[in-house]
Formats: C-alpha cells, sequence, structure tokens
C-alpha cells in the first residue's frame, strides 16, 4: 500500500504527485484483466478479484499510463512491450462493428458486453479514446526493434481500420454514437457538442482512409444545442458548453491528448475553456448552494462519476453532494493552487476512507455518510495523464506529433503552437 495517506499529504508536491500517479497505475498493471491485460471497467476497494467487463475509452487511458509508467522507472520497456501487444492480440481476435469496437467486452474471449439493450456493436466515442491512446504509444515506441516494429504495424492497422465515415448513416452532416448488427442505427444518437466528444471528431478527421470532411465537424459537432454558449457564471464566462459547464470530464477525456493550450479554433480558446469551465466548478463548491456538508475551498470536484444510487453525472446544475476526486486532482493543469490543495485534504482529512490500493476511490459523499467502494478505469486514468500533461506535457507532445492528427487539426480549422515549425537557434 505504501506510506499512510497522512503521510503522503506532508510530501512535497513533485514527490506527491509521483506518489499519486505510481498507486493509481497499480489499476492498469496489477488490476488489468487477466487475459488481454485491457483495463477493467472497475474493481472493488475490497478487492475480491471478481472481474467485471473490460472498457475501450479506460483501456485508452490505460495504455497511455503505460507509457508514463515507462518514463519514470515504474515498469521496464520490455514488459510494457509485451502488455502492449498483448492487448492489441487480444483486440485483433475481438469483434468490431465496421471497424469500430464495443464499449464493453468480456475479459476472457472479447465478445461484445451490450452496454444497454439496443448497445450491441460499435461504440465509436469509446472507439476514439482507444485510438488516441494507441497513437501515443505508436509516438513513444520508437524503436527499430522487431517488437517496436510490430506493434507500431498493428496500431497503424487498428486505426486505420475504423470506418469513421460509416458512422455518419451515409453521408449525414453529424458522426453517429452507436450501431449494432442487430439494432443498426435504432439508438440514433448524433454526437452534437459541446461535451467530451471533441477528440472523436478530430480523429474522424484526421482518418487517413475512410475519414471525414470539415462539413461534419461544423454542421453535426459545432452545430449542437449546447455548443456555444458564452454566458457568465459566478462572474466567470463559459465560451462553449451547457449552463455552469457541466461534469469536469469534458475538460479531461479529450484533453489527456490533445493540448489545449493555445489551441483556437473560429469558436473559442479551448484553453480559456477548460480553465473557465474548472474555475466554474470550483466557484460552485465554495458558493454550495444546497449546503452540502464537506464542501469548500480544498473539497470541490463534480464529475461523472459513482454515487449512492449508481452512476450518474455531476456538475453544478445535477448536483446531489457527490464529490469525486478525480475531477478536482485531473484539472491540475488548469487549477494548480486549487487542485493541489484539494488532493492533500482529500488524503489528510479522509485518509483511508478515500485512499486505497489503486489510488483515490471513485467518489463521497459526506452529507450521506457515502464512501464508494469502487475504482473506476475512467476516472482513475485522467489522474495518472492530467497530472503527466502538469508535470512534463508528455502526452500532450506525444499527441500532437502524431502526423494524421496535425493534418486533422488542420483540416478543421484548428491552430496550435504544435502545428508551427521550430527553428533552431
Amino acid at each position: 500500500m505504501g506510506p499512510a495517506p497522512a503521510t503522503l499529504a506532508r510530501l512535497p508536491t513533485d514527490k506527491l504527485l509521483e506518489a499519486v500517479q505510481r498507486q493509481t497505475f497499480r489499476f492498469f498493471w496489477e488490476g488489468a484483466a487477466a487475459a488481454s491485460g485491457l483495463a477493467l471497467d472497475r474493481r472493488s476497494a475490497r478487492d475480491r478479484g471478481v472481474e467485471g467487463p473490460v472498457t475501450m475509452a479506460g483501456s485508452g487511458f490505460g495504455v497511455m499510463a503505460l507509457i508514463v509508467a515507462v518514463e519514470r522507472g515504474w515498469v521496464t520497456r520490455d514488459a510494457a512491450l509485451e502488455r502492449l501487444q498483448r492487448m492489441l492480440d487480444f483486440l485483433f481476435r475481438a469483434p468490431c462493428y465496421h471497424g469500430a469496437f464495443s464499449h464493453f467486452m468480456d475479459p476472457s474471449t472479447g465478445a461484445t458486453i451490450p452496454l444497454t439493450r439496443k448497445d450491441d456493436g460499435g461504440d465509436l466515442v469509446e472507439t476514439s479514446f482507444l485510438c488516441m491512446g494507441l497513437l501515443c504509444v505508436r509516438q513513444y515506441f520508437d524503436g527499430g526493434n522487431k517488437a517496436e516494429r510490430k506493434l507500431r504495424a498493428y496500431i497503424t492497422d487498428l486505426w486505420q481500420g475504423v470506418e469513421w465515415n460509416w458512422y455518419t448513416q451515409g453521408g449525414r452532416q453529424a458522426l453517429y454514437w452507436h450501431w449494432g448488427p442487430n439494432n443498426g442505427w435504432s439508438m440514433n444518437h448524433a454526437i452534437r457538442g459541446w461535451d467530451e466528444c471533441l477528440m472523436t471528431y478530430l480523429l474522424a478527421a484526421s482518418a487517413p482512409r475512410q475519414g471525414i470532411e470539415p462539413d461534419v465537424y461544423h454542421y453535426g459537432y459545432a452545430a449542437g444545442r449546447n455548443f456555444l454558449n458564452g454566458k457568465s457564471y459566478y462572474g466567470i464566462e463559459l465560451p462553449l458548453g451547457v449552463p455552469y459547464g457541466g461534469p469536469l470530464f469534458f475538460t479531461h477525456y479529450s484533453f489527456s491528448g490533445l493540448d489545449p493550450r493555445g489551441l483556437k479554433d473560429r469558436y473559442a480558446d479551448y484553453w480559456q475553456q477548460n480553465v473557465n469551465h474548472v474555475r466554474i466548478n470550483h466557484a460552485h463548491c465554495l458558493s454550495n448552494p444546497q449546503r452540502y456538508r464537506g464542501y469548500g475551498p480544498a473539497c470541490w470536484g463534480l464529475t461523472a462519476s459513482d454515487d449512492k444510487h449508481g452512476y450518474a453525472m455531476h456538475d453544478p446544475v445535477n448536483d446531489n453532494g457527490t464529490i469525486s476526486p478525480t475531477a478536482a486532482v485531473s484539472s491540475l493543469p488548469y487549477a494548480p493552487r486549487a487542485s493541489m490543495r484539494a488532493l492533500r485534504h482529500f488524503l489528510g482529512a479522509y485518509g483511508g476512507k478515500l485512499w486505497g490500493s489503486y489510488g483515490f476511490i471513485d467518489a463521497f459523499s459526506e452529507t450521506r455518510g457515502w464512501y464508494a467502494d469502487t475504482f473506476l478505469a475512467i476516472d482513475q486514468g485522467p489522474i495518472i495523464l492530467m497530472i503527466e500533461n502538469y508535470r512534463t506535457g508528455l502526452l500532450w507532445k506525444l499527441f500532437m506529433s502524431v502526423p494524421e492528427v496535425q493534418a486533422g487539426l488542420r483540416k478543421l480549422g484548428f491552430d496550435s503552437p504544435h502545428l508551427h515549425r521550430r527553428t533552431r537557434s
């Protein structure tokens, strides 16, 4: 387990961040599915050894966490290569649906596990986060030896095999989230912003084969009724999104790889968008209009997570008193002082109630006397990745250096410092 939470809380900042990242990484290393090494959707804090389904988005975050682990010396490069190749071998045997994978898979066989009754096939958003992670892996493992060449070839094959344009339902001006062999397009869920799905449109535009044209982004995602905002909340202007910004994972998922610093297009400055979204979330928890116990300058962070009644979206408009440690901790690049204050508070004030074998538990509500007994892949992953982006920018540098991604950003009209050639003095 390592040092006690109270001891961790007193460490110097860099050592504390390293300890949090490393403990959280255990979810993806020791806690992964035995057969494939892919990330399980969740694990119990009681660690009963019962495996649930594997998750594609969580696995995308997991392969990015492996890069961090190699870079920081927690695992060897060879061990990571073996794990990554095992993941890819499993994925190539698993069903896919016009190149997209299902949201959940059986951890032993790869068979599709429907998330809902009609969600029996491809999930384009989950697949996009998997591809984001794998493209970072392809950039990082750039050696000339046979193992790394093979790994890169597998990733390119998988990435180029996704039929992004299929998910426009035959040429409509939007991407659609789901398609299944039994239910077809019956879920009919157009992906319209603002939300976590910018990565889906970016990779669809970046794809060298079977990609989309810019109009699908501009008339699909950016034309969503909740895309443009421009109003102020707690005195803070919000360029995009629903009132008060929505859950904080909007600032984490796509931006685990996509560097928001200096990222702009006709709609927004994405650094300002994410910083202001976090500031509004923080200000709401300080204001605490419903007077929930525990809320304050050191205890904040609303996002999607488990709560006492199940899994739900939490944000200033949908606030039931549930704080999710991942929300504040993963916001470190955007609000360093507020995030570090929360991180130390979670460890020092709550100790073992919030800290366990795989890092922070998913969520808690002091008002209800409830503490989750779960760790979730999609919440543990951003903790590792966004801390690393704050410390070194590693994942941002890797993803933004992908040639196809740079082409996709230009195609959609984005500007970024990563798109401008740096000259040596």
